[in-house]
């Protein structure tokens, strides 16, 4: 059945090539070989009985952190405009489609500019799709929500997050020790803070005692 469904293929390309391409006849013999040659070539090395495979998109594995959809609701509008793009987006990034999750979040504040929120979240879509390094356009992200809203506890947050994610450790523990500085004492997030930054502090390692330094006595 493949065979035949290819022969009647072939007879109308080569007939649409005449009537409709106005191919000259000095070209007849040519044109035919050629579509000899590919059927003879497909008859060589085509399996038409094998089973066809569908190829689904490539996406990176889901690095997604639950925690961080609990940080940034108890930090932001857990409400209107801004959760209706958030929700989706976490959805998106569940399933490990990263990439569509920050696309997604770009057209967010490309509707909502001034939506402190949708840019802390389009920072985080960035850094999960690095595979949690921080990029120049997530630092850009989180540094827009941080000019809208100065005093919004998210931009310094995930900034110091994705700093430490990226190695970075120094810049994360400056930014969110001023950032605990400013939180007050019943701030929900505050806790979560101070128990990042006490496990930052364990992970610190010693400093080695320089080589001519006096012993003790």
């Amino acid at each position: 059945m493949g065979w035949i469904i290819l022969l009647v293929m072939i007879i109308a390309l080569f007939g649409t090539l005449v009537f409709l391409g106005k191919l000259p006849r000095t070209a007849f013999e040519l044109t035919g070989a050629a579509l000899l040659l590919g059927v003879a070539g497909y008859a060589w090395q085509a399996n038409p009985g094998m089973a066809g495979v569908s190829v689904e998109p490539a996406e990176k594995p889901n690095s997604f952190d639950e925690d961080s959809i609990t940080s940034r609701e108890e930090m932001g509008e857990r409400f209107g405009t801004a959760r209706q793009w958030l929700v989706f987006s976490d959805a998106l990034n569940r399933q490990g489609k990263h990439g569509s999750a920050a696309n997604y979040l770009r057209n967010g504040v490309k509707e909502h500019p001034n939506d402190p929120d949708l840019w802390v979240g389009l920072g985080n879509a960035l850094v999960v799709h690095a595979d949690g390094v921080i990029t120049p356009a997530a630092q850009f992200a989180f540094q827009k929500a941080a000019d809208i809203s100065p005093e919004h506890p998210g931009p310094p947050f995930f900034l110091g997050m994705a700093y430490a994610q990226s190695g970075k450790v120094d810049q994360a523990r400056a930014i969110w020790s001023e950032l605990l500085e400013r939180s007050p004492e019943d701030a929900p997030w505050r806790q979560d803070l101070e128990s990042r930054l006490a496990a930052m502090e364990k992970m610190q390692p010693a400093m080695p005692m320089p080589q001519n330094a006096p012993a003790g006595n």
